[in-house]
């Protein structure tokens, strides 16, 4: 299975911290070297880094971890392979265009039986994973579902891709991490949490690699930050576990819209 992380903030904030942990797993505390990726928003454009080698050795995972890019929507994956061979094209997060938006995706797990289901036509899969095909099934039934323009209110489409996701859920398992750069989705079939960090902060040490950060000393007293993973980052704090087929929809890093 691959890892899944991501945040959602009210300001732009860099992951440094929390990607220094997950890479770590690609390789050194984790089975997953069959690639990563990370995206970040900013504004209505996002830039995107991908390697098809292990993160806890990549040259451009490094670069990630000492240069602290901003943003308020960040989406990161960690792979290991189980459907589709090694490569670029297969390596998440995966990125669509749909009403003037750019739609980034990630997936954690393994689906089976699932051609027959997908069929695609406006939104082609450029790899051979099952991922990128859910990713693009998706985006054709909210297309199906509310048309060629976004509606003024999103929360029924995140809400109908909930409804969609719990149909893919029953092909095998299916964590996913989507966002169209305003709202971040997190979708859980068995493994995913969060926390949320506001004022008062204190401190966090990563459990894959021996760093602390003092949060008190890196933000301002007005600042929200939510972190999503597959498992927790960190050893002193207490993350929030979703329970199979729950779901959460994050604004500016608190909670916009939930299943439960």
């Amino acid at each position: 299975m691959c890892e899944l992380l991501a945040m959602s903030a009210n300001i732009p904030t860099d992951i440094v911290f929390s990607f220094t942990g997950l890479a770590e797993r690609g390789g050194v505390t984790g089975p997953h070297v069959d690639g990563w990726g990370i995206t970040f928003y900013e504004g209505k454009g996002s830039r995107t880094f991908k390697d098809a080698c292990p993160s806890s050795q990549s040259y451009i995972a490094q670069l990630i971890k000492s240069y602290p890019i901003k943003s308020e929507i960040v989406v990161s994956h960690i792979r290991q392979a189980n459907r589709g061979c090694v490569s670029l094209e297969n390596t998440h997060p995966f990125t669509r265009e749909l009403w003037g938006r750019y739609w980034t995706y990630a997936h954690n797990g393994q689906l089976t039986d699932y051609e027959s289901k997908f069929h695609l036509s406006r939104f082609q899969a450029v790899g051979d994973t099952d991922s990128e095909m859910a990713f693009c099934w998706i985006l054709e039934k909210v297309v199906q579902q509310f048309g060629e323009t976004a509606p003024a209110d999103m929360k029924p489409v995140f809400e109908y891709i909930a409804s969609l996701a719990d149909e893919i859920r029953t092909l095998g398992v299916f964590n996913m991490i989507l966002s169209d750069g305003i709202d971040l989705m997190a979708y859980c079939t068995n493994n995913l949490c969060h926390i949320t960090r506001r004022a008062p902060f204190g401190q966090a040490k990563l459990i894959d690699t021996d760093v602390v950060i003092d949060f008190q000393k890196e933000t301002t007293p007005n600042d929200v930050v939510t972190v999503i993973a597959t498992r927790p980052l960190t050893n002193n704090e207490q993350w929030q576990l979703l329970s199979p087929g729950d779901w959460r929809l994050f604004h500016k890093g608190d909670i916009k819209s939930a299943n439960v």
